[in-house]
């Protein structure tokens, strides 16, 4: 049984940092990815990455203020978010692939129950 579990949520003022985590159980190779979902919109791609990190994808909205990095022996993920902005406020999710990859939610099997970031101006 796959669990995915995300942490690391908060309220920050803009231009602060937050780090999320994602651990995940059940799996010992996965793709994975962060969504988000704003009120009233649709849940978007955030970044991703192969289980290699040969490839990691970040949306344009948040490339070069928000990474990737992996612990693998803890099978945790993590995603550090600098200079946020009130736009970046949504519910984060962490989602899982066994084999596909890429920016569409369809591709991932597993999903975690969602921490919220709130950054306010």
């Amino acid at each position: 049984q796959v669990q995915v579990v995300e942490s690391g949520g908060g309220l920050v003022q803009a231009g602060g940092s937050l780090r999320l985590s994602c651990s995940i159980s059940g799996r010992t190779v996965y793709i994975m990815a962060w969504f988000r979902q704003a009120p009233g919109e649709e849940r978007e791609f955030v970044a991703g990455e192969t289980w290699s990190g040969d490839s990691t994808k970040y949306a344009d909205s948040v490339r070069g203020r928000f990474t990737l990095s992996r612990d693998y022996p803890k099978k945790t993920t993590y995603l550090q978010m600098n200079d946020l902005k009130p736009d970046d406020t949504a519910v984060y999710y962490c989602a899982v692939s066994d084999q596909l990859y890429g920016p569409k939610r369809g591709v991932y099997e597993y999903w975690g129950q969602g921490t919220q970031v709130s950054v306010s101006s």
